[in-house]
């Protein structure tokens, strides 16, 4: 079962390179990039694609990089309260004990 799930990891890889690879080689028009103060020299409009695509994934990443912190202290608060009611319940348990016959 692991080795089948290797192989369809596999093929769904190849067949995003190959995608990836004639995506490049469709799109070689060379194109400067006007952003409006400023120009950027001329590339192929794939390169520009990719670029783009990078930077909205690391704005994304930097946009819930708050969020992510605010979940991961939540599940620190919970998890050090978990742990001090598991002391007290403990507690609780053993003072039961020692006050039975």
């Amino acid at each position: 079962m692991r080795w089948l799930k290797g192989l369809i990891l596999a093929i769904i890889l190849l067949a995003v390179l190959l995608i990836g690879i004639l995506f490049a080689v469709n799109n070689q028009q060379a194109l400067p990039l006007n952003l409006i103060w400023i120009e950027l020299p001329a590339a192929s409009l794939s390169v520009w694609l990719l670029v783009s695509l990078a930077v909205g994934v690391l704005l994304g990443m930097l946009a819930m990089s708050g969020v992510y912190l605010r979940l991961r202290t939540l599940l620190t608060r919970a998890q050090r309260h978990n742990q001090q009611q598991r002391k007290e319940l403990d507690r609780l348990r053993v003072q039961e004990m020692k006050e039975l016959p």
